[in-house]
């Protein structure tokens, strides 16, 4: 069967096909204009989420302290370091002023160094190192002061501590961190073999040391340096003379 010259037989496609391609445009122009919108949504629920979560981690009694640990020491310190710690319990754990906690547990003379950790969600650890013994000074009056490396006196002992060296403070003066770091330094120096042979330090100011090898006195003097006195003793001691004077290492005097 043939058509005739004008027929519409294929219009009905066209038109169809021009619908379709209007729908299409509409629904582009559609998304194109609601995308800002939808933009603006998620931005706006990010927002809430983050708010959400930062009153959680900063306000709220989700993740507050409830514990405060002390680690590092032996546990006779745990108590009195926690003490002057002073950690607010319940107060959120990301507020606590670490630096601040910090700063007051190393006011405790027994302390040598401090950190603080937050171990979440509720913990709040302090992480302390104890000083360690590295001699003993005899005060003027008896009594017996545990001094670190460093020179700070930091506990009163009835005892020597095994293997620590003690050390007679002569006077009151002696025991000023200056005169204790003296006495540090000599102790420092000295290898095992002359350890072993000295019979008595004594520290009466941050220049005067003193101390008995054998049947020789020694005046060390001060702090400054350390190696040259000892290798001019050293040499000296070889003499056996009853007196070394090494305070000015560049004059050394023996009788």
């Amino acid at each position: 069967m043939s058509q005739h010259p004008g027929s519409s037989g294929h219009r009905p496609a066209t038109r169809t096909g021009l619908a379709s391609s209007r729908a299409r445009f509409q629904r582009r122009a559609h998304e194109v204009r609601q995308r800002p919108l939808r933009l603006l949504g998620y931005a706006a629920a990010a927002l809430v989420v983050v708010a959400l979560l930062g009153w959680v981690v900063g306000f709220s009694p989700v993740l507050a302290v409830r514990t405060v640990e002390v680690v590092g020491v032996p546990e006779s310190e745990v108590a009195a370091i926690r003490a002057v710690a002073k950690v607010p319990l319940g107060q959120p754990l990301a507020r606590v002023d670490s630096a601040a906690v910090a700063a007051r547990v190393a006011e405790r003379a027994t302390v040598a160094d401090v950190s603080i950790e937050r171990s979440w969600p509720s913990t709040l650890v302090i992480h302390a190192s104890p000083r360690q013994p590295f001699l003993v000074v005899k005060n003027p009056q008896g009594q017996l002061q545990v001094v670190d490396e460093t020179g700070v006196a930091y506990a009163h002992v009835s005892k020597a501590p095994a293997g620590v060296p003690t050390v007679n403070a002569a006077t009151q003066a002696a025991l000023s961190p200056d005169a204790l770091a003296a006495a540090v330094s000599v102790v420092k120096v000295l290898p095992a073999t002359l350890q072993k042979r000295v019979g008595n330090v004594t520290v009466s100011s941050a220049n005067l040391v003193t101390l008995k090898i054998g049947r020789t006195s020694i005046v060390w003097g001060g702090v400054d340096e350390p190696e040259r006195k000892l290798a001019i003793m050293t040499a000296l001691l070889k003499g056996h003379p009853k007196l070394i004077d090494v305070s000015a290492p560049s004059t050394p005097v023996t009788r």
